[in-house]
């Protein structure tokens, strides 16, 4: 478990704010809820989601909730170790490192997670549906199901320089 107090947060980044409005005898009653995600830049990042009456309200919710699901993700020269394709529910999503000045390629919420989580080149692309929730959240899971050449070559029980070839 990562303790969010020891690490140097950026600034949140809003995925999505939605308003629901319920319908009752005396009108429209109207609620928020908003999708965040937090990092420091250095390979660690969460999303979280939070639900209230207000918009900053349902903002510091997600922010709080999103420094629980704090995730440690490898990261090589600013990319990703491999390519990787995740999924979850409807939404796939695929990571590919990318050379040194290529920047993100990638939509919103996958950029905001991107530059939360600090990688700086990476291509990516997105299959099937286009929800931020599932988008980020597949996203998370393809970011944390990375390994480094490190324990690779570890649970192998192989050097480092093998796993490459």
């Amino acid at each position: 478990m990562i303790n969010p107090a020891e690490l140097d947060l950026k600034e949140e980044a809003v995925i999505r704010v939605t308003r629901v409005s319920k319908v009752t005898s005396r009108g429209r009653k109207f609620r928020f809820g908003a999708l965040v995600v937090v990092g420091d830049g250095n390979g660690h990042v969460g999303i979280g989601q939070g639900k209230a009456g207000e918009v900053m309200s349902a903002i510091n919710k997600a922010k709080e909730n999103a420094k629980q699901n704090i995730e440690k993700i490898p990261i090589i020269n600013g990319t990703i170790p491999h390519k990787i394709i995740s999924r979850f529910s409807a939404c796939k999503v695929m990571l590919k490192p990318a050379a040194p000045g290529t920047g993100i390629i990638a939509g919103a919420a996958v950029r905001a997670i991107m530059e939360q989580v600090g990688i700086r080149n990476i291509l990516t692309k997105r299959f099937g549906s286009n929800n931020p929730l599932n988008l980020a959240k597949a996203t998370i899971k393809g970011l944390t199901d990375l390994q480094d050449a490190v324990s690779v070559a570890s649970k192998r029980g192989i050097k480092i320089k093998e796993v490459f070839n």
